[in-house]
């Protein structure tokens, strides 16, 4: 471990927030600073897991290296927690507690005011501080390594947004004219409907005249002839017929007030639908930018169960904490070594796949010896019935929680095993049936026996089906997308536990071979990820932590974990000093007057100029 010594004067401005108190005994001694454990830079934070010192540029290393991810970095200071803070509204006296129900701190003449339940200070400050460690855990590993990427997608998009819409203003231009110009006509015409309507309201009239005129001629030359007897004249007869009475034809005069149909349906609507606006949802990294496969597999840990027989499944809580199981037991180990974990004793005996699953609440979802589906809550005292079996003609074998729509999928094969018919049912949170995977396109079974299932990150529903010896991939609406028979294919498969990993890869134990098949998402076998060794004689199942891109694999009586994933290089470069002070300052500035309980949702909204929350 670098140190160095350094002597501190009388009077010399140097707090507890510059130097720890166990180094400040006397004013002008020399005393021994602890530096770095990586470099000789000045320690500011502790690896509670390593354990080392660190300086703030190896911190920012060690918590994004995945390696270390999960290691527990604090910082020197939270071992000596200033209490003696001033009153804001009693400046002549100090906070002495907590007050939990306001949740703000009290001097004595505070106290006095409130009524409330109050704590220490120093045990509120850590109590906080651990109800927020996984929040504080994910800004600094997660948030502070992938917000610079969105910082830069930020950058182009501007260019090109800047580019674009100057294209689209022009087009916009364009079509406003297009517009423009139908709105004349339509004045045009309707104006011309307007004046004829008037026109044709005075032809109208005029016509009325007339008939009246003709009307009354009728009646005058009628009357000629039937003039009464008394007066009756054949000769004036005959000399007023003479003259033929005038025709008179009436023209029907019709108007119609409207639009040209093509003007409304046609120009209109293309005119308008031609301009889009769609939706966009919150800024997203794609992975295949953040992490990169490594050159091989690197062992990160190896845990021997002692009473386990054969790991035949593996369920994930925690990076530290995993649900597995044999034929006959149902167990949660601690990698740290906690002992006297919970079992489940109601698990299924003989059922040797994937019989349990963790959702995102950390409850545990397994099958029963009924075959109903249970869960276990997290803190292991409430136990329900999640689906109960109703149909007697199938069992379920797997089951599988989707973290991307928090559905459950349960492989199930018939229980009339000389059949050798399966099928893949989805049930949503309620416990609803909303789905069911069975055929494929040409009405042909999919499965025989389905006994352990998983799900891609596009969707696809991912199985291993033994009898067959395949991968049966389908997508999410059920439609057959690929079988996986070995490699070269069609060379033999013994598929047993499998998973998918953060770049879609889809992961097989392979029981024959003793080895674990890397495929892409199309089922391009990509190489055997890992082969029989010592630590790891016969890969039986797996399960990827998607927190620090670990893989779980479990033979017999071991469980061993692997590295094969790492960060993109250009993405985990070493913040120097100067930077990192001027980020610091930056979001520290933004946290002001927000609360803790604030800080998950400054994980989301990416405003920050320097790529912080």
């Amino acid at each position: 471990m670098f140190s160095r010594e350094i002597i501190i004067d009388r009077e010399s401005k140097l707090t507890c927030c510059d130097l720890d108190p166990h180094i400040m005994e006397t004013a002008s001694s020399p005393h021994r600073v602890h530096q770095c454990s990586k470099c000789p830079g000045d320690t500011e934070y502790y690896c509670v897991s390593c354990p080392c010192d660190l300086c703030p540029q190896c911190k920012e290393k060690h918590v994004k290296d995945l390696q270390t991810i999960d290691h527990d970095v604090v910082s020197h200071h939270d071992n000596y927690i200033p209490t003696q803070e001033i009153c804001v509204r009693h400046p002549s006296h100090v906070y002495i507690t907590y007050c939990e129900p306001c949740q703000v701190p009290a001097c004595d003449h505070c106290r006095k005011d409130i009524k409330h339940t109050q704590i220490d200070v120093e045990t509120a400050y850590k109590t906080k501080r651990q109800q927020h460690r996984e929040t504080i855990h994910t800004i600094r590993s997660e948030a502070l390594f992938y917000r610079p990427v969105l910082l830069t997608d930020i950058k182009a998009d501007v260019k090109t947004c800047h580019t674009e819409f100057f294209l689209l203003q022009s087009e916009m231009l364009t079509k406003a004219q297009t517009l423009r110009d139908l709105i004349d006509y339509v004045l045009y015409d309707l104006l011309n409907n307007v004046l004829g309507y008037f026109d044709f309201k005075h032809r109208c009239k005029n016509q009325k005249i007339e008939m009246i005129r003709y009307i009354a001629r009728l009646r005058r030359y009628e009357h000629r002839y039937v003039q009464p007897a008394f007066t009756f004249s054949a000769l004036q007869f005959l000399s007023t017929i003479k003259t033929a009475l005038p025709q008179m034809y009436v023209t029907v005069h019709t108007s119609q007030l409207s639009m040209t149909e093509s003007l409304n349906k046609k120009d209109v609507m293309e005119s308008l639908s031609a301009i889009q606006i769609t939706e966009r949802g919150n800024r997203r990294v794609g992975n295949q930018r953040l992490l990169k496969l490594t050159s091989g597999a690197e062992l990160h840990q190896s845990l021997t169960l002692t009473d386990v027989d054969r790991c035949y499944h593996i369920s994930r809580v925690t990076s530290d904490r995993v649900w597995v199981c044999d034929e006959n037991k149902l167990m949660l180990i601690d990698t740290t070594g906690v002992p006297d974990l919970p079992r489940v004793e109601d698990s299924w005996s003989g059922l040797y796949g994937g019989i349990h699953t963790v959702n995102s609440e950390s409850e545990l979802i397994y099958i029963r010896r009924n075959y109903n589906i249970s869960k276990l809550s997290k803190d292991m005292k409430t136990n329900t019935t999640f689906i109960e079996r109703t149909d007697y003609t199938w069992e379920p074998q797997c089951v599988y929680w989707s973290p991307s729509t928090g559905d459950l999928l349960v492989g199930m094969c018939m229980s009339n095993y000389d059949t050798e018919t399966g099928k893949v049912t989805r049930y949503n949170q309620s416990g609803q049936l909303t789905q069911t995977i069975q055929n494929n396109n040409t009405k042909r079974g999919l499965y025989s026996s389905p006994i352990y299932i998983t799900e891609n990150n596009n969707g696809d529903v991912v199985v291993s089906n033994i009898g067959p010896g395949a991968v049966v991939v389908t997508e999410r609406g059920g439609r057959h997308r690929f079988s996986y028979t070995g490699h070269p294919s069609g060379s033999g498969l013994d598929p047993c536990g499998i998973c998918t990993d953060a770049l879609s890869h889809i992961l097989v134990c392979d029981d024959e071979t003793k080895t674990v098949h890397m495929l892409n998402k199309d089922g391009q076998f990509l190489s055997h990820l890992l082969t029989e060794s010592q630590e790891m004689s016969e890969p039986q199942s797996l399960s990827y932590d998607v927190n620090t891109h670990r893989l779980w694999v479990g033979s017999l009586n071991k469980v061993c974990v692997y590295r094969y994933i790492t960060r993109q290089d250009a993405l985990t470069k070493t913040i120097q000093p100067g930077e990192l002070k001027h980020k610091q300052a930056a979001f520290f500035k933004r946290l002001q007057g927000k609360t803790v309980e604030n800080l998950p949702r400054l994980l989301i909204i990416p405003t920050c100029p320097m790529g912080y929350p």
